[in-house]
């Protein structure tokens, strides 16, 4: 309270403060038959008698009419609630305000929704009205938990280990590889800025300007169009060290995650356990794996070898071909035909990749189009493999090894989905587990033109030391020094030790890459004025906030984000400007013809 004119706030009044004179602001958030009201701020609700009396009845006209949501200041006694009358639900559930003076400081006109969490609201009209959805309970405890843990995070990284917070510049150039970047137009004709879509390469000259450690709090922006719960502006907890190798980066990470984690929900235990890419997608068909709970992808190539199913034969005949399962527990009992057959259909049209069930009968049978083809033998080898239970469904899928993976591992989390819809508790909604996954492939065919490749994580990623030869000679078979952090199936941070070798970082440019070398000129020739060995990485914080909340969207950890299509409808951005704003910009509008046609009529 201090600096303002209250008193104290609504949610801190308790017995101990019976008999003392108070001033409280709030918003009304309920009135009821002129008799008293509900005052609630950031910090709770407390309950204020309406006087009754002659003398002050100028007080009861003023707060029986006033509106809900109006801004209010009360001045009054605290007393303790008749007996029988306290409510256990409020922290200040025994003790009401009788109120003295009073004074409408701002009316609330009609609402468009209710202020309260359990009303039903579309998420349109939410961030039409931003600044009152803001008022709700769940969004105030999220931006405060955020605050908390950032807070946390600066003490943990300059306090403690002496890192430098430094800003780096919102207005660049275009990066090449990696996500689409936004465009800022410049005075100079056919130039442009671009956003960044994260300070990757400041951080890695503030290293060779011998800062040695760097973190921000990093604005960051990404032009990828409608892409659900993704913001085209978004936050980075941005980190960048010299003279440290993958270990210490996860040992900073781990130490800066346990420092700051909220106590409310629990601890967490360090160190992380660790995965490599290849496990990750073999076992679950991902590489952002939630090891909540099991239904591992089974390889059972070698129980199948031996059988006459041409699809089997077939599939083994292909130089990375596999047959690999899931096996869903109680999958007789939860998932409807339906289910299994949408699983299916969902695997055909994501992966083209066609799946074959298994059923293990109450009597201990397999029950399939597959069993007529399989022995005695083959067939207990199979729930042995599986760890097959009675009731258990198995989803079997053939073919290239990763795309067989990646079918299974999406229906692996469409199952848990399915099976947690049914009533069956898979996944511990209180538990937070982390995994580092590691040793990514350095490059990756393009979707697009599988004969060029891709940088998997970006352009400036260092090889394993034990794959730089291989730069040269097959750059395909090169693992990468890039780290993926990992929460619950959620991928919240990348990072990677740099290639600090200007030579080096030409040839990936140039050679592998195919990229112009000259668009990062001035990164290059920083890297031969003796540039530091250097790492770092990035933590999502909207992503990490919204699950150590249990937000259902990073949407409701930021104050004022962007809708689903990158728009602003509390303010309607972006917005149409006239020609004679972008003539100094050198920039016209070539308008599609059916809206041409529009502005004439």
């Amino acid at each position: 309270n201090s600096f303002v004119t209250r008193t104290n706030t609504c949610g801190e009044l308790r017995s101990a403060h019976v008999g003392q004179k108070v001033t409280l602001y709030g918003w009304v958030q309920y009135q009821r038959q002129g008799l008293f009201l509900v005052l609630r701020d950031f910090q709770g609700l407390t309950q204020v008698i309406i006087p009754q009396d002659e003398a002050h009845s100028h007080v009861k006209e003023l707060l029986s009419n006033a509106p809900v949501e109006s801004v209010v200041r009360v001045t009054g006694t605290v007393a303790p609630r008749p007996l029988g009358q306290e409510n256990p639900k409020m922290p200040t559930g025994d003790i009401e305000v009788k109120a003295e003076t009073a004074e409408i400081l701002n009316s609330c006109k009609k609402l468009p929704f209710e202020i309260k969490d359990f009303i039903k609201k579309s998420e349109a009209l939410r961030m039409q009205y931003r600044y009152l959805d803001l008022r709700s309970s769940r969004l105030q405890s999220n931006l405060r938990l955020r605050c908390g843990v950032v807070m946390r995070m600066r003490e943990y990284l300059c306090n403690l280990h002496g890192f430098v917070d430094v800003e780096t510049p919102t207005l660049f150039k275009r990066t090449p590889g990696g996500a689409k970047e936004f465009l800022v137009p410049s005075r100079e004709a056919g130039k442009f800025y671009s956003l960044p879509q994260s300070p990757q390469q400041f951080k890695q000259l503030l290293m060779v300007g011998g800062l040695d450690r760097y973190f921000q709090v990093a604005r960051c922006y990404r032009d990828e169009g409608s892409r659900p719960d993704r913001q085209p502006e978004f936050t980075q907890i941005d980190i960048e060290m010299s003279f440290v190798d993958q270990a210490g980066i996860q040992r900073l990470i781990e130490g800066l995650l346990q420092h700051s984690w909220p106590e409310e929900r629990g601890s967490i235990m360090t160190p992380f356990p660790s995965m490599t890419y290849e496990e990750a997608l073999a076992e679950y068909g991902t590489d952002k794996p939630d090891t909540r709970f099991g239904m591992k992808i089974v390889d059972i190539s070698d129980v199948l070898r031996g059988s006459k199913i041409h699809f089997v034969q077939k599939a083994l005949s292909y130089p990375h071909g596999s047959i690999r399962a899931i096996c869903i527990p109680q999958g007789v009992k939860y998932l409807t035909n339906k289910d299994l057959e949408s699983l299916k259909e969902s695997a055909k049209s994501q992966f083209n990749q066609e799946i074959m069930e298994i059923i293990r009968r109450s009597d201990g049978s397999l029950k399939s189009l597959l069993t007529k083809f399989l022995g005695e033998k083959e067939q207990s080898e199979l729930i042995q493999a599986l760890n097959m239970q009675e009731d258990d469904v198995v989803l079997l899928a053939a073919g290239e090894h990763k795309q067989v993976c990646s079918a299974l591992g999406a229906l692996r989390l469409l199952s848990a989905n399915l099976l947690e819809a049914a009533g069956l508790a898979l996944r511990d909604p209180t538990a937070f587990h982390f995994l580092w996954v590691v040793d990514f492939p350095l490059f990756l065919p393009k979707a697009e033109n599988p004969t060029e490749l891709e940088s998997a994580h970006h352009p400036f990623t260092a090889p394993h030391p034990s794959d730089a030869s291989l730069l040269y000679s097959d750059p395909t078979k090169v693992r990468s020094q890039h780290y993926d952090l990992v929460l619950n199936g959620n991928e919240v941070g990348g990072g990677s030790i740099r290639i600090h070798s200007a030579e080096q970082q030409r040839f990936v440019l140039e050679k592998v890459l195919k990229e112009d070398s000259e668009v990062l000129s001035h990164l290059i020739e920083a890297l031969e004025f003796g540039a530091p060995p250097h790492g770092g990485i990035a933590l999502g914080l909207d992503r990490l906030i919204s699950l150590i909340a249990d937000a259902p969207s990073i949407r409701d950890v930021i104050a004022f984000p962007k809708s689903f299509r990158g728009r602003d409808l509390m303010g309607n951005a972006p917005d149409y400007v006239t020609p004679e704003e972008l003539e100094p910009y050198h920039i016209q509008v070539s308008w599609p013809l059916e809206e041409q046609e529009a502005k004439k009529n």
